[in-house]
């Protein structure tokens, strides 16, 4: 019954109906059950906190895990209506639950639905518990009640954190009008909502819940974006927009012109102002993929960590290490005094703040000022169809027999990233020079080898993705 529950970094994904429905949840939320009720060494009452997104089932599904949980005998919160996913997380913090739940398959598409695992710390669970989880499948018969569930609304104490977070005076005191593209996801109107409350201009489109998506993917990327593209042009008067994902933990940037910002720049955007503007103290983390441009923050009392692509070994610095920001290329931004978790909201507002404090009233004017420092970046990716079966033996061989220059490149630094199952499906070569690099990573998951550059020049970087698909292939980069 379990054969195909295979959970990934963040708890599970997988195809509606098929693969995910009303059966597979129960054995699931057993296992999870199990697994908290194995670590309460104490005779404390467990405590968990259950939320929602607006795919198909989500609400269902969420019923089902907790009825389960409660059947075990766990205290269990469930969310009273649909709720960004740093929602749950923070409410989990707030209250010292043990862990939390979120039923959503985040970015994917809607043939997709999925459970996020959520630790005590309002972060994703480290790889060690995931697999816990997973070897307790169909170890016991599923149990499940009504007896102690508790619907519960976990905005206000949410809404609070943003609130104490963000400078909202300044925003209002700027004068700046905000655009909000939910995607019809789980981020609704709540922006919108708080910044109106606090007297601040701002409007969303695609704010009810569909479980399509209306027709789109929700993942806030330049291609997914065209209607908020539309609506800028057709609408001038914006000060920049934000667009959030199905479960609004990430967030994507738009100019108040309609261009698109890329993740790269969004990141040093926010990078720079937590280090020049807000003097928050402590280290910076980026996946392996994000610009190395973020060196130009770091100093002798700020380092800066690389880490594996996934939230999740964001987070594991984050909780391990004083750390003020932690970014991936998808959009993923957590933040120091927050929690060790995506949230796109609150990055929608830092980027407001950030504006407002900046004397700019157009974001479009601010970055062209700010990239006379960042410089310009020059990077791409490309996802290498790979169906040959030593996929997951690639990279691992590479590794004891790396090239010693790339493009003509010296190879100045290699650094191996690891599966969790502990086997190397991350490479990135550090090559002689400023920001260039070449990032290789097999999926574990599709027959795709992702290949990742950054240059000092596109034809630089086009040559480095080749050379990628070379070295793939076993010929001479």
């Amino acid at each position: 019954m379990n054969d195909n529950i295979i959970f990934g970094t963040d708890g599970w994904r997988a195809l509606l109906d098929s693969e995910i429905n009303h059966q597979t949840v129960k054995l699931v939320a057993q296992a999870f059950a199990d697994y908290i009720n194995s670590k309460n060494a104490s005779s404390k009452e467990c405590k968990v906190a259950v939320a929602f997104d607006g795919r198909k089932y989500s609400n269902e599904f969420a019923e089902i895990f907790s009825q389960v949980l409660s059947g075990n005998s766990i205290l269990t919160f469930l969310s009273d209506k649909i709720i960004p996913t740093p929602a749950l997380s923070y409410f989990v913090k707030a209250n010292s639950l043990d862990a939390g739940v979120m039923i959503t398959a985040s970015h994917n598409p809607p043939i997709y639905n999925g459970i996020k695992f959520k630790a005590s710390y309002g972060g994703p669970f480290v790889t060690e518990e995931t697999l816990k989880v997973e070897k307790l499948l169909n170890k016991n018969a599923v149990k499940s009640s009504n007896d102690k569930i508790c619907k519960t609304d976990f905005l206000p104490i949410y809404y609070r954190q943003l609130e104490e977070y963000i400078d909202f005076k300044s925003i209002q005191d700027s004068g700046l009008n905000i655009l909000v593209d939910s995607m019809s996801g789980a981020g609704q109107r709540y922006l919108e909502e708080l910044l109106k409350r606090h007297g601040c201009s701002a409007t969303t489109i695609f704010s009810q819940i569909h479980e399509e998506f209306s027709g789109r993917s929700p993942e806030p990327i330049e291609k997914n974006l065209i209607p908020l593209k539309n609506f800028l042009i057709e609408n001038p008067g914006f000060s920049f927009a934000a667009a959030t994902d199905g479960d609004a933990d990430r967030c994507g940037i738009m100019l108040e012109d309609g261009r698109w910002l890329s993740a790269q720049y969004t990141i040093l955007l926010l990078n720079d102002y937590f280090v020049n503007c807000k003097h928050i103290s402590g280290g910076l983390v980026k996946t392996s993929s994000v610009t190395d441009k973020i060196k130009l923050f770091e100093s002798p009392a700020r380092k800066v960590y690389d880490v594996q692509v996934g939230f999740k070994y964001i987070c594991e610095k984050m909780t391990s290490e004083d750390i003020a920001i932690g970014c991936e290329e998808s959009g993923g931004f957590g933040y120091k005094n927050h929690i060790p978790e995506r949230d796109g909201l609150l990055s929608t507002l830092l980027m407001a703040e950030m504006l407002a404090k900046s004397g700019y009233s157009k974001l479009s004017d601010y970055f062209e000022e700010k990239k006379k420092i960042f410089g310009q970046i020059f990077y791409d990716r490309i996802d290498y169809k790979y169906e040959f079966n030593d996929r997951m033996s690639k990279l691992p061989d590479l590794f004891k027999n790396p090239p010693k220059e790339i493009c003509s490149l010296k190879v100045t630094g290699i650094s191996e990233f690891y599966s969790s199952r502990n086997i190397i499906n991350g490479l990135k070569f550090n090559l002689l020079g400023n920001s260039r690099w070449l990032l290789l990573r097999s999926s574990e998951t599709e027959p795709l080898i992702r290949i990742y550059s950054e240059g000092n020049s596109n034809s630089e970087v086009k040559e480095l993705l080749q050379a990628g698909i070379d070295i793939v292939l076993n010929k001479k980069a």
